[in-house]
């Protein structure tokens, strides 16, 4: 867990806002009976998390791909080529949303609106040498071209929910 008690705080708030301005069917889906708490959440999503990460085109039309996802300080973090069509719909259109699905166990689903960490021209984010060097450290360091080969995002929530149908089963193991 990486997260400040601020930044617990932050996303605790979130998920809750989030949720209670859901529509009445996902309410009756998602409770507090079958979700996670911010805390139990960053300590659920530790390491590489498979994300389904859905981007528009020019012409609106919805794209989704894979992207190795982290969970770190509260906000999903992810990477892809430069190149990648991915990074020209987020560059053009910054909306993005985010699913992490683990079977039935979890669904953690998330609307924002990604920063790009390590832009090719103009200074990296502030954050840029610390996410680095985790990911060095998690993909080797030699992995990549670190500031040509790979650009990396921070997806910035407005909204996110978390649903478990046995919370007990993911915080115990």
């Amino acid at each position: 867990m990486r997260e400040t008690p601020a930044e617990l705080e932050a996303l605790q708030a979130l998920l809750d806002a989030s949720l209670s301005r859901s529509t009445s069917h996902l309410r009756s889906i998602i409770n507090t009976d079958h979700t996670l708490t911010a805390a139990q959440l960053t300590q659920v999503l530790t390491g590489m998390c498979t994300l389904a990460l859905s981007t528009v085109t020019a012409k609106g039309e919805p794209r989704i791909s894979g992207v190795d996802g982290h969970f770190l300080h509260g906000m999903w973090h992810f990477g892809t080529a430069r190149e990648a069509a991915k990074a020209r719909h987020l560059a053009a259109r910054p909306a993005a949303s985010a699913a992490h699905l683990r079977g039935e166990d979890l669904g953690v689903f998330t609307h924002g609106t990604v920063e790009i960490l390590n832009p090719r021209s103009g200074p990296p984010s502030p954050d840029w040498p610390d996410l680095l060097a985790y990911l060095q450290d998690f993909y080797g360091g030699d992995s990549f071209d670190w500031d040509e080969e790979v650009v990396y995002y921070r997806l910035r929530p407005h909204w996110m929910t978390v649903y478990t149908p046995d919370p007990a089963k993911l915080i115990a193991g």
